[in-house]
């Protein structure tokens, strides 16, 4: 996609992509239990990455949205640290076809993408927050070598995520987030 406003308006994409996802999820399984948002990019079910979304562009270039989810299986070699994979096979029983998810992921990204180019980005960050994991919990939140421990406040207007640490409030823009 080309979208307009230059690449911090770009990067909101991730927060539209994982509310699609969601809703596609409820859409195929018919069931929301068990699943929410992690930041910056993945979906969680049972306290598993059940999906996951990344952003890649050059500048004002064009904006390539890559989403992963986990259907029927899971990958083998995961990075130490991460959250274990599921899929929705095994933690709904529902068995999806790629195109059968992505006949209802694609109208909701749709609708989300709508709502942001009519509203802004103050309504998808309502939505997102309410399907947030972890929110009001403490979770540690990495960036290169540097890490953050602390409770997750908030997503601010451009995305951020926001924790109150022993040294104060800490604002990281792009990072890990671990449990």
């Amino acid at each position: 996609m080309r979208p307009n406003g230059g690449p911090e308006l770009a990067a909101l994409r991730s927060f539209i992509a994982s509310l699609a996802l969601y809703d596609a999820i409820v859409a195929v399984t018919g069931r929301a239990t068990g699943l929410a948002l992690k930041w910056p990019n993945d979906v969680l079910l049972n306290g598993g990455k059940v999906a996951g979304i990344l952003l890649e562009s050059a500048g004002d270039g064009p904006l390539s949205i890559g989403i992963g989810v986990n259907l029927l299986n899971v990958p083998e070699a995961v990075e130490d640290g991460a959250v274990r994979p599921v899929s929705l096979l095994s933690e709904t029983g529902a068995q999806v076809t790629p195109e059968e998810f992505l006949d209802a992921l694609a109208p909701t990204f749709a609708r989300y993408e709508a709502q942001f180019i009519t509203y802004g980005f103050k309504p998808i960050r309502t939505a997102w927050l309410a399907r947030a994991a972890r929110l009001g919990e403490v979770i540690t939140a990495r960036t290169g070598t540097t890490e953050h421990t602390g409770t997750f406040e908030t997503v601010d207007e451009t995305g951020a995520l926001i924790l109150r640490t022993s040294q104060g409030q800490q604002i990281i823009s792009a990072g890990e987030v671990f449990f």
